[in-house]
Formats: C-alpha cells, structure tokens, sequence
C-alpha cells in the first residue's frame, strides 16, 4: 500500500461517500475535499465537511494506519495543528491534538471502490516487470496517450529550462553563451559530452565572438584547451593550430587546468572528438549571431539548414593529426542533426520563450512532432508493448514517462496509471 494510491482515492473520491462514519461513529458528510497539497505540510488543505452535524473547514492528512500520526512526529509539529480529519486505510489508535482531544478518523478500508482497490493491486502488488502496467499498456486508449505524452514532453521541457536557468546566471544572462555550452555538450555526444562542456566553460564565449571570423583560430581554440596540442606532431596544420593557440592563450589568458580529458576509445572515427570539435568550430564560422538564427527560425527546414556544415579541409582526409584516410567531406549527419534540436535547440527556445512572456508550448510541440522518433531501448521496449513512438516529442515524452513515473512508481501521478485504475 502507498500513500499516493490513498491520496488518490481521496482526491477523486473513489469511494462510497454516502453514510461515511468516523471510527467514532460519527456521520461525515463532504462538501470539499480540499486542494491536494504536494509540499511539506498537510495533505490536502481547505476541506470543508460535517461531523455529526457539525461543519469544519481545516486541513486533512491521510496515512496508512492511525500510527503513523506519531511515527512522523506530527504530534509535536504545529503545522498539523488544524487538521480537522485524519484519512487512514487501517485505523489503529486514536490521535489526540494537543488540547487530548481526538481528532475524528475516516477509515477507508471498507469504502474503497471494489474495482479500484482490485485494479491498483493488480498494478502495484503484482510481481516487478519492465514497467507496472505492462500487461495492460496495449489496452490503454490511444486518444488518452497522446494527449499525456504531450503534457509529459512539456513537463520534459520545463526540466531542462529549469537547467538552462543556472547556465544563464552563470553566463552573466548571456543566451549566446548558454547555447555554445549546451551546443558543445551534445557535440561530445555521451562519451565526451562532460569533456566538451568543461572546454566551453573554461573561457568566456567573448572570446570565441571576438575570433569568429578565424576558422583556423576557433579550433585552435577548441583543440588547444581541450589539450589535443600537447603533443608534438609535424604536420603544417598541426603547427599552425599551435602557434595560434600560444597566440590566444597569452592574448585571452586562457586556462585548460580544469578541463575533462577526452576519450577516443571505443567511437567510431565519425564520433572522434577531432572531427566534432572541427564540426563546432566551422559552425561557429558559418553562422555569427547563431543564437539569433536560431530562435527565430519559423521551420524545421530553417533549423537544418543551419546546421549544414562540414569539418575544415584538413578533416576532410583525417580522423586524427597523424593519420590520413580517404579524402571525402564530412558534414553533420541528419540523426546528428535530430539529437542537437532536440537536446539543445528546442529546450533553449522553450526556455527563450517563456523569458520573453510568449507561448513556447506550441512552436515546440510542432517542430517536436517534424523530427523523427529518437531510437533506444527505452523507446524500443514501449513500442513493443504497443507502436506510440513516430516522433521525436513522443520519444521525449516516453523517457520522461520511463524515469519519472515508472521507476519512481508514480502510476498515481500518471494518466496511464489512473485510466487503469477505473477499469
């Protein structure tokens, strides 16, 4: 037994109001269940009832058994000093406030709709699988699935904004910034994303605005706080990177103590972090005032035309300084493309948005639904349950349904989880 399911059953009254009693035997009529409190007090405040002919207005706490009144020390804690109905599935002993009056108790072990109870143990109790509802997810409506996976890839939105938001103060509220950081994060893709991320805070993007119009300057930069040129390699461009990287290290008093080492083990050479942080540099290059761009773009063709590019020449017959390979241009790929929209383009602009006191849902949930699913087991093991991942705003909403709900057992919290629960 949860709290959360008792929480539930109060909320929306999935039980038989008509001739409720306290343990007393008093008669208990509702008029208001009260606002569902989800912060540290009281679980439901501004209830309106009658016992025994007598009408309340005060708080409600609900709990398993009676007990647990004194097992979370509520006797000794003022916040619970006006509640005016303890809500128990087992009522085990009395609670008295501090004047040792009793407050009256609902038990709700015998009034629970029959078919709620049988429903929530079958999700709850029955033996640990993928998910809770997994025998039962194929039978859920598809109308409801829809409209709740976009309410969670909202939700998913707002998680991220609220990680932009420490970006940007520590940024100084530069948005420009905020996007070359998150940028070069997805850049290093899981591997070498830390890695990437600590390169592009270990400056000042002023930097990098200052040298933009220097393709060979923008990766030497790159390169050299990343410390791919502490080593000695003789080849013309590698010396070039390095006499530039002096240049700006002394110029912009630059620092790479703090920064991740990168990894090349086990990537494929398209995913080396040479080739990604030439890719970032040439962007950089391409594209002044990027954020703008971005931000008022009006089409997912606007967005993937801007991310049209390539690694510098050199890259173009090498995965690495010492080695060449076949000479042949090497441009973000589509799926690369689909990860940087949806991990950083479409959260910044849901974030840049809402700061500017505009309507971010729908532009976000438009250009979500024009990028195709994303592929993972999490999204793999959904569909097989039942085919709901076609595009990138559903593959979002199912990990955050995933990590959010199911393994933290939220069926309660779930519109799911509730739609099963009233079979």
């Amino acid at each position: 037994m949860q709290e959360a399911f008792l929480h539930y059953v109060w909320q929306f009254k999935k039980f038989d109001t008509a001739k409720l009693k306290t343990t007393a035997g008093e008669a208990i009529i509702l008029h208001n269940n009260g606002q569902h409190n989800l912060n540290s007090g009281p679980d439901f405040f501004n209830a309106q009832l009658e016992i025994d002919g007598q009408l309340w207005a005060g708080n409600v706490e609900i709990h398993i058994k009676s007990s647990d009144w004194y097992v979370h020390n509520h006797e000794v804690d003022a916040a619970y000093d006006n509640v005016i109905l303890h809500v128990v599935f087992e009522h085990d002993t009395n609670v008295f406030r501090k004047n040792n009056t009793i407050i009256p108790t609902l038990e709700l072990k015998h009034v629970i709709h029959d078919n709620v109870f049988r429903n929530y143990q079958k999700l709850l109790m029955s033996p640990h699988k993928w998910i809770k509802c997994e025998p039962d997810f194929a039978e859920v409506d598809d109308f409801l699935i829809s409209n709740w996976l976009e309410r969670l890839y909202i939700e998913r939105l707002e998680r991220k904004s609220s990680g932009i938001e420490s970006l940007l103060m520590s940024s100084k509220n530069d948005w420009e910034g905020v996007l070359f950081k998150l940028l070069a994060k997805n850049f290093g893709l899981k591997v070498n994303g830390e890695a990437f991320f600590s390169m592009a805070t270990s400056f000042d993007f002023s930097v990098v605005r200052k040298i933009q119009s220097q393709p060979l300057q923008l990766e030497a930069l790159f390169f050299g706080q990343c410390g791919l040129l502490d080593v000695e390699v003789e080849n013309g461009y590698f010396q070039s990177l390095s006499n530039q990287y002096q240049f700006l290290k002394q110029k912009f008093n630059l620092s790479n103590m703090k920064v991740i080492p990168l990894k090349f083990f086990r990537l494929r050479p398209p995913n080396f972090p040479t080739i990604r942080l030439s890719q970032l540099a040439m962007l950089y290059y391409e594209h002044a005032n990027l954020f703008t761009k971005l931000m008022t773009a009006e089409t997912i063709e606007d967005l993937y035309r801007l991310f049209q590019v390539s690694t510098s020449e050199f890259w173009q017959s090498h995965f690495t300084f010492e080695k060449s390979s076949h000479d042949r241009k090497k441009p973000l790929t589509k799926n690369f493309i689909d990860l940087l929209l949806i991990n950083t383009v479409l959260p910044l602009r849901f974030s840049y948005l809402q700061h500017q006191g505009k309507n971010a849902s729908e532009s976000c949930l438009m250009m979500a639904r024009a990028i195709a699913s994303e592929q993972n087991s999490i999204i793999k093991a959904f569909n097989n349950l039942k085919p709901v991942s076609d595009s990138a705003l559903t593959s979002q909403a199912l990990i955050q349904l995933k990590t959010e709900y199911c393994d933290k057992n939220r069926c309660m919290s779930c519109a799911i989880g509730n739609s099963l629960l009233v079979k």
